[in-house]
Parts: C-alpha cells; structure tokens; sequence
C-alpha cells in the first residue's frame, strides 16, 4: 500500500485516483468507477465525486493508496 499525501482536508475520489497514479485520466476514473472496479475502505464505490478523508484506502486492480495529510 502506498501513502498519498493531500493538501486540504478532503478530495475527491476521481482526483485522488489521478494523484495516487492508480488511473491515468478523468475519463478512465469515471468508467472504472462506473464499472464498479474501485473500492473505499473496502467496498465497491460508485461515485466519482466521493470526498476521500485522512485515513480512507482507495483500491484499484489489485494496488492500494491510503490518504494522508499533506
């Protein structure tokens, strides 16, 4: 698992995947998440616009990334 860290005190799930470097793009975050190819702390999110906390895991093809604060 790799630790990410933020600047502010939440973010976005799709933003958050891009910065993890789990998704390449917004286009290919909104389909995955659609897809139901990406958790939150384990279960199945399904929307892009999620906001992330310190402490939450994002998984995505089998990688994980925790936020932490910047």
């Amino acid at each position: 698992m790799q630790d990410v860290p933020i600047r502010d005190t939440v973010i976005r799930l799709g933003q958050f995947l891009k910065l993890a470097g789990l998704i390449d793009s917004g286009a290919e975050a909104k389909t995955e998440i659609g897809d139901g190819m990406v958790t939150v702390n384990g279960e199945v999110e399904l929307r892009r616009g999620r906001q992330l906390v310190v402490g939450d895991v994002v998984g995505h093809a089998g990688r994980c990334a925790r936020v932490i604060p910047g």
